[in-house]
């Protein structure tokens, strides 16, 4: 069951990017992470709420470093799935594994692992590999935004697994990442402006923000009773269902070296998973 609950939350984050497509004709890409956050920090908050859970934390300056480092991966991924291909730019977000592992390495001391330098080496051959035949010239400043939502989200896991160690709950988490979101992003939008809303473009960013938190609880659902191994694997689905929907939308055709290039981003990514230590294991992949 566990394998399904993983493959509904790939299946809502491609969802998700398509909806970032269409929204994007009506909003800016920074009033797509508010109403993206806002609807996330509703939602936690009514639940919380609903079950009694408190709010209050002590450790409200690492959820700060969190969100504003997850704030930031989330800017430049929504930023990138408007120019590329949605398949490259999920791609190229799914590279934060990798980017965690070296975090790991140099920040918390861990002892340098040969199995942990080849996943990182194969990780980011097959960014080149996936870039290289799929990007026009002028496309490489993109690739690069996409290669920063990940390394940004690298260091947003770096800080929920901090947080997970101090005892803090996978809902006290998402909670405080969506406020931080919401909190930055609306007074930006309140110094610049915010863009009309109609009942379409409504709808758009209520199934952004829908499908960003169903896919966060499903990843959730899906920890329990599995391994990180398990979820690990099945978190690339999103991959895939990517690929389908930009085929069956934009008919947007990647090669195959592009694929190939994806399989080792996931290879060399589920190897660094595999050597990410994690009491709470359910945590981690909770806000990507």
């Amino acid at each position: 069951m566990a394998s399904l609950w993983m493959l509904v939350a790939g299946f809502l984050f491609a969802c998700m990017g398509v909806l970032v497509k269409l929204a994007a004709t009506f909003f800016s890409n920074t009033e797509l992470v508010f109403y993206r956050s806002l609807v996330g920090v509703v939602t936690t908050f009514l639940a919380m709420r609903a079950y009694g859970m408190p709010l209050v934390t002590e450790h409200w300056k690492t959820h700060f470093w969190r969100g504003l480092s997850g704030l930031c991966g989330v800017l430049l991924f929504f930023y990138c799935i408007l120019q590329l291909p949605l398949a490259t730019a999920v791609s190229l977000n799914n590279t934060w594994p990798l980017f965690l592992a070296f975090l790991a390495m140099m920040l918390l001391k861990e002892e340098f692992n040969w199995l942990l330098a080849v996943a990182l080496v194969m990780g980011f051959m097959g960014v080149i590999l996936l870039l290289r035949p799929t990007l026009a010239e002028g496309q490489w400043c993109m690739a690069l935004i996409g290669i920063g939502s990940g390394l940004f989200a690298g260091v947003a896991h770096y800080h929920v697994k901090q947080l997970s160690e101090l005892g803090e709950s996978e809902w006290i988490t998402v909670f405080y990442f969506t406020l931080v979101c919401t909190v930055v992003t609306g007074v930006w939008l309140v110094f610049t402006a915010f863009s009309p809303v109609n009942l379409h473009s409504l709808m758009l960013v209520l199934g952004i923000g829908v499908t960003a938190t169903l896919a966060q609880l499903a990843i959730s659902r899906a920890h329990r009773g599995s391994n990180i191994i398990t979820v690990g694997v099945l978190s690339y689905s999103s991959v895939l269902f990517a690929g389908l929907l930009d085929l069956f939308l934009w008919d947007a055709r990647l090669p195959v070296s592009a694929w190939m290039g994806m399989g080792l981003i996931i290879l060399g990514g589920l190897l660094c998973i595999r050597k990410i230590p994690a009491q709470r294991p359910d945590v981690i992949t909770l806000d990507d």
